[in-house]
């Protein structure tokens, strides 16, 4: 079903929350991952608003297999434990049903702009305002998953602006500084916008602290 999968970042082997929980429990980061996955699994199967009533940190490390799991997570911001249970923090952000819609809608996005490119119209001159608005259309990029359109129109008219091409390397710079700074990628591009930087450098904010980040994106 269009609905069963949940979103892990590409880089999550070297994410530094990974890091810090593998060496909190004295595991290789594989095996953090494994149970990170199950976590997510857990959350996204039985959990409509991220929270699981009646789990308890002993529930979920015996469910992963993996003894101070649970505490783990909750350190480094991927858990929390309240009156009603175990929650997600920013669950509905990553992986609630309104993000996977917005994942898919991104995904059928890319896969209209591909077909516009494979399937030129005979009719249009190259010279013609047609031809242009579709190659003005075709050479906008969508937005990374996870970030809101208005933000992301708003960062590529800053970066043209400042006469620098928006590029995957230009974004997967930012998405590492991001990282650094405990920030999302989305947060990041707000900031950016909100501050005219055409980049972003973790030590310009490293005394302000972002919102804790959830893995689960990609």
């Amino acid at each position: 079903m269009a609905g069963d999968w949940i979103k892990m970042r590409s880089d999550l082997l070297t994410h530094p929350k990974v890091v810090r929980i593998s060496s909190a429990l004295k595991v290789d980061r594989l095996r953090t991952i494994g149970a990170l996955f199950a976590a997510w699994c857990l959350f996204d199967a039985h959990s409509e608003d991220g929270t699981l009533p009646g789990y308890t940190d002993s529930v979920l490390n015996e469910m992963v297999g993996l003894k101070g799991f649970a505490s783990a997570m909750r350190d480094v911001g991927w858990l929390q434990f309240n009156d009603d249970g175990l929650s997600m923090p920013e669950f509905e952000e990553h992986n609630g049903k309104s993000a996977k819609i917005r994942a898919e809608d991104a995904k059928r996005k890319r896969k209209d702009r591909t077909n516009v490119r494979e399937i030129p119209d005979k009719k249009q001159t190259d010279s013609g305002p047609e031809k242009r608005r579709e190659e003005k259309k075709v050479n906008t990029p969508p937005p990374p998953d996870g970030v809101d359109e208005t933000v992301w129109q708003d960062f590529l008219k800053l970066r043209k602006a400042k006469k620098a091409p928006v590029t995957d390397t230009a974004i997967d710079g930012i998405r590492r500084e991001a990282d650094k700074a405990g920030m999302t990628l989305a947060d990041a591009l707000a900031m950016c916008c909100k501050r005219g930087w055409q980049g972003f450098e973790a030590d310009w904010v490293k005394d302000k602290p972002g919102p804790n980040l959830f893995a689960g994106s990609i």
